[in-house]
């Protein structure tokens, strides 16, 4: 799902917006640890900094557990659940972790390898043979493999329409569907983070274990692991239950909560609602190898083999990392390696190797960390759509582990959220100066008005509702927007759902003979989420 790190390299930009940013309580310096014989397993203060990354990034609630040498050593919520109203982030609060539940699908796949229902190097077309890429040539070679490591051709965010924000298309239709989906690169050329194939994933775990993929994922991993607490999709929580709400910046600037959404579509991608205490029993049997346990006659209990573990965490497709940060304070988190494994980003920071994730869902975004050699994983679940928060907790709490020096992650993360601010300000500045507001439609209001068609997401209709145009997309309830003529033969998309953030410019081609050609989309804001693939649209007016 939606996701963009500390390098873009996976999940959701740094931020929507910020604010000024008040100074970070320090972590208790290393020195005085060590003249305190304070052992290093020993958690690092989370909650002043917590505290001030939910003040700087207007977070309502967040939740931090943090695992050493296989002990939970933190774990603990903040604020609030929504706000305005008195329920408290626990432990035990649920949020959406949305592209960790990436993880899951890897993993599903390979306790099915395991018990020898399949290969990592099957081609796909032999457990799906109805499954088509838009080149032969990849649809004959794309392995199971493939569709977890972001290298199959397609741009970023390819497809991702098909099921965000939630659509009506089945797990099928999208499978179905993904033939139409132009390719952006050669096959296995460059990396380019994709959801879409994580349904084919789905596919294949249920056509090979003969289970939903729901069910598959509770009974072999949430029951073995203990999860009691983790469920697939909001429709799955029981009413009542600890849960948090989601909350987006309206426009970018109003905060507030927004509706909870279910994927039932494409579970495998993203689908996962989990708590940090249940995270902390997962990243646990990740950090010990698939290991659960032993019998009672000394034999191991496994999740999965050390063979798949190992494998899981393979780099697979190389990612280059940025030379230059976007701003000088986040140097210090640049690696010199990325990369992409089998649901896992691997990349390096302070010269130890990272195996983590982040999680992007509307109103709630979140990261998993795991530093192998030092036997440690920490979560932090947010209930605001703003990955510099996350961020800034998870490297203050690695940082404290890996003995680094001090850096003011709150302040260096909120000198990037406000670079990439200006940023959209200027994009947007631009187009107002490139505006000929005085210019008028080519064609008549009415003229516009027309059923789209696009090879791979379906019909989007343009009707005229008294004097202006809407938009509304046939398999996405709240993609819904009113149309306002920007200049000549584009108009300014503006849907009525605010707390998408994702307006977009509509342009109609027309034919010499002044007939719609074709209808092309983009969106306004650099800042709106990649998952808004509006630019790969090719809608023609439907026969």
């Amino acid at each position: 799902m939606r996701a963009r790190g500390t390098l873009g390299i996976i999940g959701r930009a740094l931020s929507r917006s910020c604010r000024m940013i008040p100074r970070r309580p320090r972590l208790l310096a290393l020195p005085l640890l060590l003249v305190a014989g304070v052992s290093l397993a020993a958690p690092p203060a989370v909650a002043p900094v917590v505290e001030a990354t939910r003040q700087a990034f207007d977070v309502p609630g967040i939740a931090v557990a943090i695992v050493k040498d296989g002990e939970v050593v933190f774990a603990e919520g903040f604020g609030l659940r929504e706000i305005g109203k008195p329920e408290k982030v626990t432990a035990d609060t649920r949020f959406a972790i949305a592209s960790i539940t990436k993880a899951f699908t890897s993993a599903s796949l390979s306790i099915l390898a395991d018990e020898g229902k399949l290969k990592l190097d099957d081609r796909v077309i032999d457990h799906l043979p109805d499954f088509q890429m838009a080149d032969p040539y990849v649809t004959r070679e794309m392995r199971i493999r493939d569709l977890l490591t972001h290298r199959s051709g397609l741009a970023l965010g390819a497809g991702d329409l098909l099921f965000w924000p939630a659509t009506t298309h089945s797990t099928e239709q999208i499978v179905r569907r993904l033939r139409h989906v132009p390719l952006a690169t050669s096959f296995r050329a460059d990396y380019a983070y994709d959801n879409v194939l994580y349904a084919v994933a789905q596919r294949v775990i249920e056509k090979v274990s003969g289970r939903s993929y729901g069910d598959f994922v509770r009974e072999r991993i949430f029951v073995p692991v203990g999860m009691a607490d983790t469920v697939i999709n909001a429709d799955h929580l029981p009413g009542g239950a600890d849960v948090a709400t989601g909350h987006a910046k309206s426009d970018f600037s109003r905060l507030g909560p927004v509706p909870p959404m279910t994927w039932s579509n494409n579970q495998a991608a993203g689908g996962i609602y989990s708590t940090v205490n249940d995270l902390t029993k997962w990243m646990r049997v990740q950090l010990d190898g698939g290991l659960l346990g032993k019998n009672a006659d000394g034999s191991e209990r496994r999740l999965f083999s050390a063979e798949r573990a190992r494998g899981m965490w393979q780099l697979v497709t190389p990612i280059h990392p940025p030379a230059q940060p976007s701003v000088p304070q986040l140097a210090p988190s640049l690696p010199q390696f990325a990369g992409y494994g089998e649901g896992w980003s691997i990349t390096e920071y302070r010269g130890q190797r990272l195996v983590w994730h982040t999680g992007g869902w509307p109103g709630m975004v979140s990261r998993l960390t795991l530093v192998p050699q030092h036997g440690l994983g920490v979560i932090v679940l947010t209930n605001q759509e703003i990955g510099a928060a996350f961020n800034a907790v998870t490297m203050e709490v690695l940082d404290h582990y890996l003995q680094a020096p001090d850096t003011d992650w709150v302040a260096a993360y909120a000198a990037g959220v406000a670079k990439a601010q200006t940023g959209a300000d200027a994009k947007w500045a631009a187009h107002q100066a490139a505006r000929d507001a005085r210019s008028r439609p080519s064609l008549p209001t009415a003229a516009y008005a027309a059923t789209y068609a696009d090879p791979w997401y379906g019909n989007v209709t343009v009707e005229q509702e008294g004097r202006g145009l809407v938009m509304r997309f046939a398999h996405t309830p709240q993609l819904v927007g009113d149309l306002e003529h920007w200049q000549h033969d584009t108009f300014l998309v503006r849907w009525r759902d605010r707390a998408l953030n994702a307006d977009a410019f509509a342009t109609f081609d027309l034919t010499p003979d002044g007939k719609v050609r074709e209808l092309r989309m983009e969106a306004v804001s650099s800042l709106t989420d990649f998952s808004f693939d509006f630019h790969h649209l090719r809608l023609a007016p439907a026969p």
